[in-house]
C-alpha cells in the first residue's frame, strides 16, 4: 500500500509502522459502554476516535472486524470487586428487569452514535451473552496457578503471575509499588493481597444478576469480559485494542494478565487510547456528576450549555484535538468548531461551482501529500483539518477567478475534499449546522448587497465600496461572483 499508517502503541510507548497480524482481516477491539445512562460527550471521544481507526484502516483497503462491547454485567464500582452493579442499582431505583435497563440504555446510545455518524461495529457483543466463555477462561487461569479460591470468590494472583511475567508493563507500574499503595476495602479479607483483583465474584443474596458456575452462584469480575469477547471474535492474537486512557490501568492492565496467564501469551499487537474529555480541567463522568448527555448538546438543555450544538458540531470538536490529548469543554471551543465546520462545508459545496479550464495555477499535489502525511503520523487530525483548511483558500481563489484550476486537478481537488472530509473524518452536511443567527445574519446580507448591487448598477462606487469595507470590519468577507455574491465569517 502507498499509505503507511504511523500509530502510536501504548504497550511499546513508540510510533510504529502499522502491520496487520491477523489476516484477512485486521482485528479491532474497542471497550464500548457500560449501558446504565445516556451517553454523554466522554462516551463520543473513544466512539469517534476509533470510528476514525475503522475508516481510515478500511480507506486503506484493509479488511476490518470492528468489535465493541457492551458492558451489561459485573461492572462494580470498586475495579470489579467491590460495591453494587451499576446496573443493578438503576434497576432497583426504576423497579425494572436489569434487561429493560440495559435495552433502553443500549438503544439510546445507538441512537447516539447514529447522530454522529459513527460506523456499525462488525460485531456488539454483550457481557451477559458470554458467561460460559468467561467461567472457561476462570478455569484455565486456576489450573494454570496464578488464581485461587476464597469462599466462592476466585481471585487473580497478581504476585505469583508477576514472578513469571511483568504485571505492569502497560501502565508502567511495579506490582512492589502496588502492594505498598493499594488501600484493603471492607470485605476483601479473602484476598492474599490488595492489588489482586476477581475474576468471580459470590453473589450475596440480595444480589439479582447470578449465574451457576463450579464455585457456586455468582458472576464475573468486570475485567474477564473483555478478555473473552475479543479472542472469541478476534483470534488468539489480534491487532488493535482501543479505548480511554482511564481504562489502562487497571482494566486493559488485567486483561493482558488474563489472557496470559491463561494461555501463555499477550493477544494484542498495538494498544491505543483515546486521552480524556474534561471541564474545568477535571475529568467529565458520570460518577463524578460533571458530565453533559449527548442529547443535551443536542437539544441545549443543560445549564453550562450557552445553545445547542449540531451532531456535527460536536465530532468536528474531537476531531480537533488530536486523540492522545486531553480536550477540554467550554463553550466558546463549541462554538469556535461550529464555525469551522460550516467554513469546511461551504467550501466543499462551492467546489461545485469551480470552473475547469485549460490553464492551472494551483498545486494540487502537495496539497494531496500534506493531508495523507498529517493521518498518517498517528491519525493527526488538528494537522489535517489544518491543511484542509489551507486548501478552502484554494477552493474560495479558483471560486474568485483569482487562480485557475485544470480538469486533471479540479478532480484531485474534489476526491481529495470527498475523501477526507467525508469517508475518514466521517464528516457530513447538516441542516441543522446552519444556526438561527447564522441564518438571520444571511437574511439581512441579502437586503445590504440588494443596496449595495442597486449601487454599482448606478455607478456609485464609493457606497458600493463602504458596504463592502464596513461589513469586512463587522467580520463578515464578501466576494462578488459572476452569479451574485458570496460571504463567510471571517475566522
Amino acid at each position: 500500500m502507498d499509505n503507511k499508517l504511523n500509530i502510536y502503541n501504548t504497550l511499546s510507548r513508540r510510533k510504529e509502522v502499522f502491520e496487520p497480524i491477523t489476516p484477512p482481516f485486521v482485528g479491532l477491539y474497542v471497550c464500548g459502554p457500560t449501558v446504565y445512562g445516556d451517553a454523554h460527550l466522554g462516551h463520543a471521544r473513544p466512539a469517534i476516535t476509533f470510528d476514525l481507526v475503522f475508516r481510515y484502516l478500511q480507506y486503506l483497503g484493509y479488511k476490518v472486524r470492528y468489535v465493541r462491547n457492551i458492558t451489561d454485567v459485573g461492572h462494580l464500582m470498586n475495579d470489579g470487586d467491590d460495591g453494587e452493579d451499576k446496573i443493578e442499582k438503576k434497576a432497583r431505583l426504576e423497579q425494572l428487569e436489569p434487561m429493560e435497563v440495559v435495552q433502553f440504555y443500549t438503544n439510546r446510545y445507538h441512537k447516539n452514535m447514529e447522530q454522529l455518524n459513527t460506523l456499525s461495529p462488525s460485531i456488539e457483543p454483550h457481557a451477559s451473552g458470554h458467561i460460559i466463555e468467561q467461567m472457561e477462561l476462570v478455569k484455565k487461569i486456576l489450573s494454570n496457578g496464578f488464581a485461587y479460591e476464597s469462599d466462592g470468590n476466585i481471585y487473580f494472583d497478581v504476585e505469583a503471575y508477576n514472578k513469571k511475567y511483568d504485571y505492569g508493563k502497560l501502565s508502567g507500574r511495579k506490582v512492589d509499588e502496588l502492594l505498598a499503595n493499594t488501600r484493603q476495602l471492607d470485605g476483601q479479607d479473602g484476598k492474599h493481597n490488595p492489588a489482586d483483583f476477581a475474576l468471580w465474584k459470590k453473589a450475596t443474596p440480595e444480589h439479582i444478576m447470578r449465574w451457576p458456575s463450579p464455585w457456586g452462584n455468582g458472576f464475573p469480575g468486570w475485567h474477564l469480559e473483555c478478555s473473552c469477547m475479543s479472542q472469541k471474535y478476534l483470534g488468539d492474537y489480534f491487532d488493535i485494542h482501543g479505548g480511554g486512557l482511564d481504562l489502562q490501568f487497571p482494566h486493559h492492565e488485567c486483561e493482558i494478565a488474563q489472557s496470559t496467564a491463561a494461555y501463555g501469551h499477550e493477544a494484542v499487537k498495538y494498544w491505543m487510547h483515546n486521552n480524556m474529555v474534561t471541564i474545568n480541567g477535571k475529568k467529565m463522568g458520570k460518577s463524578l456528576g460533571n458530565f453533559i448527555t449527548l442529547d443535551q448538546l443536542f437539544s441545549g438543555e443543560n445549564e453550562v450549555l450557552e445553545q445547542a450544538y449540531s451532531p456535527m458540531t460536536i465530532r468536528f470538536f474531537i476531531l480537533q484535538a488530536h486523540y492522545r490529548s486531553p480536550l477540554d469543554f467550554s463553550n466558546d471551543a463549541l462554538k469556535a468548531a461550529q464555525k469551522g465546520y460550516e467554513r469546511l462545508m461551504s467550501a466543499v459545496n462551492a467546489l461545485n461551482k469551480v470552473k475547469a479550464g485549460a490553464d492551472n495555477t494551483v498545486d494540487i499535489d502537495i496539497l494531496v501529500a500534506e493531508c495523507f502525511e498529517a493521518i498518517n503520523d498517528d491519525l493527526n487530525t488538528p494537522v489535517l483539518i489544518s491543511r484542509l483548511f489551507d486548501g478552502v483558500k484554494i477552493i474560495n481563489s479558483l471560486v474568485a477567478g483569482s487562480e485557475k484550476i485544470s480538469v486533471e486537478n479540479l478532480n484531485k481537488l474534489k476526491k481529495l475534499y470527498h475523501d477526507f472530509v467525508f469517508d475518514i473524518l466521517g464528516l457530513k452536511a447538516e441542516v441543522e449546522a446552519v444556526s438561527k443567527d447564522h441564518e438571520v445574519l444571511g437574511n439581512i446580507l441579502d437586503m445590504v448587497m440588494a443596496i449595495r448591487a442597486e449601487a454599482k448598477q448606478k455607478k456609485d462606487w464609493e457606497t458600493s465600496d463602504k458596504i463592502r469595507d464596513e461589513l469586512k470590519i463587522a467580520g463578515v468577507i464578501v466576494k462578488d461572483t459572476k452569479d451574485g455574491y458570496e460571504w463567510e465569517l471571517e475566522s
